[in-house]
């Protein structure tokens, strides 16, 4: 299959939740076991990444299981309508255990945050990626998570530190800070607060569910992109 070309959602779901996962290599610069793997299923191959649970370093302030929060992010993102983030399951069977398993995109490395912030036909889906992180209390936007694809769209990922019931937004793209939200995403957020997906039930505690819906309903009600609190409002490194 060419670089530039992707099964359908439905089949790369389907691909990856019951293909052969191959190991390619580990990837660089992954403070969590990380690896880049070829996944083949009748004919059919994507590459995509493998987080396993027992390559996750124990965190303080986090429950165990960073890669089901990873799937979280996809269902939510996929109730939400947005931002894209690429399909992602949860797998049992795979070479170093139960883990998450998302799609690798093929996009530019030299685009991040910092640079796709300078093209205005961009600042729709950064305005986006901006509410998403509010809503999935994102501890851990790099500029790097921002990825462009040869379709000139804007993907995110690495969302393991996401959905504690303790307020930790940590983020680079804090540019809207204090400007209203887009009126179709305030459709979409409280939508969601009214219904929150099912799918969330078995990767998320009820607490944490409900502190996402909080969240939500807040976005929602001031209608603001929130300004940077005064403990660790940024990550690091920053890319």
């Amino acid at each position: 299959m060419p670089p530039d070309e992707r099964p359908p959602v439905a089949d790369a779901l389907t691909v990856l939740a019951e293909g052969e996962v191959e190991i390619l290599g580990r990837m660089p610069w992954s403070s969590n076991a990380t690896f880049l793997t070829v996944v083949s299923m009748e004919g059919a191959q994507l590459q995509a990444i493998y987080k396993p649970h027992r390559g996750e370093r124990r965190l303080w302030d986090f429950p165990d299981g960073l890669y089901r929060r990873e799937v979280a992010a996809y269902q939510l993102a996929q109730a939400l309508g947005w931002p894209p983030i690429p399909e992602t399951v949860m797998r049992e069977s795979a070479p170093f255990g139960v883990g998450s398993l998302q799609r690798f995109v093929d996009a530019d490395f030299d685009q991040h945050y910092f640079t796709l912030l300078e093209e205005p036909r961009h600042t729709p889906a950064l305005r986006a990626m901006a509410a998403f992180d509010v809503v999935a209390n994102n501890a851990d936007r790099k500029g790097g998570h921002c990825l462009l694809d040869r379709e000139d769209r804007i993907w995110g990922i690495d969302h393991g530190l996401c959905f504690n019931t303790v307020p930790k937004l940590r983020t680079v793209i804090w540019d809207f800070a204090g400007e209203p939200v887009d009126e179709t995403c305030l459709a979409d957020l409280r939508r969601l607060a009214l219904d929150p997906p099912e799918a969330l039930a078995p990767l998320l505690s009820a607490a944490e569910i409900d502190a996402m819906v909080r969240r939500a309903e807040r976005l929602a009600a001031t209608a603001v992109f929130p300004e940077p609190g005064d403990e660790r409002p940024y990550p690091w490194p920053l890319l």
